[in-house]
């Protein structure tokens, strides 16, 4: 299922080569032509990889091509990586004297012939490969088309009819949306009401309970329902609409889809008004994929011909799509309960009746209900799998086996959820296959989720004014709008959430050949795996490491956190040393050690990890090896997080890259790494008993690029340090609690112009903001929450100092004392 990310692998490569690192890179060494060639192929197969990823299902030369394709594309990506470790290399040595003649051994810049030539000799290897497979695009009548505009694979047509004992546990669904339907409009012509939720949830079989009811024949005289899938196009559509018209009349005066061209557009839209004109209609619009919000009002305006109270009850998948048609409230629906789920399984496994013979086989169910999260797809699919089989080893199968490794129809779970996929754009695919890294029932927040897509460069650049933070959130909304993402909980600029656990299956499925989250003792590392993740610490070992890893991740574990905890601890808490073979991965981007409470230390020669750009690190040392990290001038996140025994912090070293700094559960630091702040955009401290926030040189106000600043539980933290002001113009967000002994906000603190979200939580001792808080031009959120003074002083309409904070969007105090 790789080749589903190829289109954005190209456009990454595209983008990559076009930098002025690798230019220059590419001059020096005099193969500046060869790579414009490279790029210019890449161009030329990217221009047909759409078309080829839709057909390749049926054709298997297509689909090895692609394959080929595939392993080419990652072997010219090794190649830039290689420029860009070679440009690292050489700024390592430049800059760090002192350890010059320890690195010179591996350094490729001490013999920059020999180097030159490899390069060259695997950038005509690559080329000869590239030009081979685009010559061979030719056999496969491939359409051009280079913009991601994915059309999905058309669902099978639905229509009304449904049997009435096959729904299982929808009666309250069913009432509720009869009684948004027969809910008076006012004087609206008509009403849109979306029921929204995720593939195999039963929206179509809930819209066709309802479009059957006999309560609201007399409501709506005028009954149609209209699949539409993929074809919102404005003619098929109306001629649907009439067709489903006639046939609710009773007059065959049926459109056939064949004379379409007979009638234009204008003819359709007064056929239409004649139909519709006067009549008061329920009109189903069933699975909308559609975004185009232009094609949407046109049939709007068209269908507001109709009497007063007229409905279209519309189901998608997408909440984007709902509240681009609605004009209510969207109902989203939700799965079985676990008692519900049990019987729509029990329909399907057995004939009626027969399952009280069989009560070893229903416990084994039980468990089998559980992985189909509540949806009715899921349980008809793997009910049905199973009926007229008695066999308990068949039934423990099912029950042990990851839902892609069972077999599927056509209309089963995993091409239902698969669809979804497929419609994702591109630049969203690679993204949601890291999921597949994690256990299930794992809890996500955006800030963690955001900085591994930046990390493995899956985030496009951000446009002028927005950061890489951004355009990962921005992710994040696209596929919470498209229903891969359940437990959706905002804070602020904060989110956490989780997967459902069959979309969970789904990302295992569609990235199992470049993601790989290793959980048994016999389980093999595939071979060509970029990304792996380590359930337990004994695993690591067992094979070796590919060379061409770039992800690794130790012990991922879930944990039940609120948004207080979600830097929490977590990780592997028996893993005590990693092999020094690890720290041969010169491309490897990402290594996260966080809640390896028992690791003696990091592994010998870390700094010849040179590609890093994200490290998360937990160990058992006093002091970590500066020189070795101060080699990694690519990190831009770097976490530190349980270090117990950790007394002093990196030093005088530099990292000129580094973006994100956070420091938690590291009870003995008593002194932040001055060095570091002025460049970071993200700061969070947490948790460090002895750290005090001053910087040694108070009298000195660096210039500061803050624009997240996350405060908590710090108690040597009396005021704020002077050197906060540096971030004046640059600070968004600043999160501060249970910091027990703060007593004051400077009142230079309203100097922070750009401020938009400012949360306090338990600081009992602080008594009020700032008085010139209301010169805070930015200020949109404002949250307090058990600080009895504090809050007491700023409660809404009552509060003494309430009109110096009632001007603020969303103020949200919280005490013990005052709720509101």
């Amino acid at each position: 299922m790789a080749e589903s990310f190829l289109f954005s692998l190209a456009e990454s490569f595209i983008t990559k080569v076009a930098s002025r690192a690798v230019e220059e890179a590419s001059l020096a060494l005099g193969v500046y032509d060869d790579l414009r060639e490279i790029k210019n192929t890449v161009s030329l197969i990217k221009a047909v990889l759409l078309d080829a990823e839709l057909k390749q299902k049926q054709n298997h030369e297509l689909r090895e091509w692609l394959q080929q394709i595939k392993r080419v594309f990652y072997d010219a990506e090794d190649v830039i990586n290689d420029f860009e470790c070679e440009a690292l290399r050489k700024h390592v040595v430049n800059t760090s004297g002192s350890i010059r003649r320890k690195v010179r051994r591996y350094l490729s810049s001490s013999n920059p012939l020999v180097y030159r030539l490899k390069m060259a000799h695997q950038i005509k290897h690559v080329n000869k490969r590239l030009n081979k497979n685009a010559a061979a695009r030719h056999n496969f009548g491939l359409q051009i088309n280079d913009s991601d505009n994915h059309v999905v694979k058309r669902r099978e047509l639905t229509h009304s009819h449904v049997v009435d004992s096959d729904v299982i546990g929808r009666d309250y669904d069913k009432q509720k949306i009869i009684d948004l339907l027969l809910q008076d409009s006012g004087h609206k012509s008509l009403s849109v009401i979306p029921i929204v939720g995720i593939g195999g949830l039963g929206k179509t079989t809930l819209a066709k309970t309802v479009f059957n009811d006999k309560s609201l024949d007399e409501t709506f005289p005028l009954k149609m329902w209209v699949c539409v899938s993929d074809d919102f196009e404005l003619q098929h559509l109306l001629v649907k609409i009439l067709n489903s018209a006639s046939v609710s009349d009773a007059t065959p005066n049926l459109i056939h889809e064949e004379n379409i061209k007979n009638l234009d557009v204008q003819q359709l839209q007064t056929h239409l008004r004649n139909t519709l004109a006067g009549k008061k209609f329920l009109l189903v619009l069933d699975d909308v994929w559609s975004e185009d919000r232009v094609k949407w009002i046109e049939v709007k305006n068209l269908l507001q011909v109709g009497d007063e109270g007229s409905k279209v009850l519309v189901t998608t998948r997408s909440h984007s799509i709902a509240k681009m048609m609605c004009t209510n409230t969207s109902y989203t629906l939700q799965g079985l309960s676990r008692e519900d789920s049990l019987s729509v399984f029990v329909k399907w496994a057995f004939k009626e009746g027969e399952e009280k013979k069989y009560p070893k086989l229903i416990e084994i169910g039980k468990e089998i209900v559980q992985k189909c999260g509540g949806l009715p797809l899921a349980l008809r699919t793997l009910g049905s799998s199973l009926f007229l089989k008695d066999d308990i080893e068949e039934w423990k199968f099912v029950r042990d086996n990851e839902i892609w490794n069972l077999p599927q129809k056509e209309d089963d779970i995993l091409p239902a959820l698969k669809l979804s996929f497929d419609q994702l754009p591109s630049y969203l695919k690679r993204c949601f296959a890291c999921f597949s890294l994690f256990v299930k029932d794992f809890h996500f927040s955006n800030y963690s989720v955001t900085v591994l897509w930046e990390a493995l460069d899956f985030l496009p650049s951000p446009n002028k004014g927005k950061t890489l933070e951004d355009v990962g959130n921005q992710f994040l909304h696209e596929l919470q709008s498209r229903s891969f993402l359940q437990d959706f909980y905002v804070s602020g600029n904060v989110c956490v959430f989780k997967l459902h656990d069959l979309v969970h299956d789904l990302a295992l499925y569609v990235a199992r050949d470049e993601f790989q989250l290793l959980k048994f003792h016999n389980e093999n590392i595939i071979k060509n795996v970029l990304h792996l993740s380590f359930t337990t610490n004994d695993l690591l070992g067992q094979t070796p490491i590919p060379a061409g890893l770039r992800t690794i991740l130790f012990s991922i574990r879930s944990q039940q956190c609120s948004f207080f905890e979600q830097f929490g601890i977590k990780g592997n808490k028996e893993l005590k040393s990693l092999p020094d073979s690890v720290c041969k991965l010169q491309n490897l981007q990402t290594l996260i050690l966080e809640g390896c409470l028992k690791l003696e230390k990091l592994p010998n020669g870390i700094g010849n990890l040179i590609s890093l750009r994200q490290l998360h690190i937990t160990t058992m040392q006093s002091s970590f090896p500066d020189k070795e990290i101060a080699k990694l001038t690519s990190l831009e996140f770097l976490s530190i997080c349980s270090c117990d025994n950790l007394e002093s912090l990196l030093g005088e070293l530099e990292l000129p890259n580094l973006k994100s700094l956070s420091i938690i559960y590291c009870g003995n630091i008593t002194s932040l790494p001055l060095q570091l702040i002025p460049n970071v955009d993200s700061l969070m401290i947490s948790n460090c008993n002895k750290l005090k926030l001053s910087l040694g040189h108070e009298n000195a106000i660096p210039r500061l690029r803050l624009k997240l600043l996350y405060i908590e539980s710090l108690p040597q933290l009396l005021s704020f340090p002077q050197w906060l002001q540096g971030c004046a113009d640059t600070l968004h967000s600043l999160f501060i609690g249970h910091c027990e002994n703060l007593e004051k906000l400077p009142e230079w603190s309203s100097t922070f112009i750009c401020l938009n979200t400012l949360t306090i939580t338990n600081c009992p001792k602080l008594l009020s903001l700032p008085d010139d808080v209301h010169c805070l031009p930015n200020l949109e959120c404002l949250e307090m929450k058990d600080c009895p003074e504090l809050c007491k002083r700023y409660q809404p309409k009552v509060g003494h100092d309430w009109p110096k904070i009632s001007h603020i969007k969303q103020v949200n105090i919280k005490s013990s004392e005052h709720e509101n």
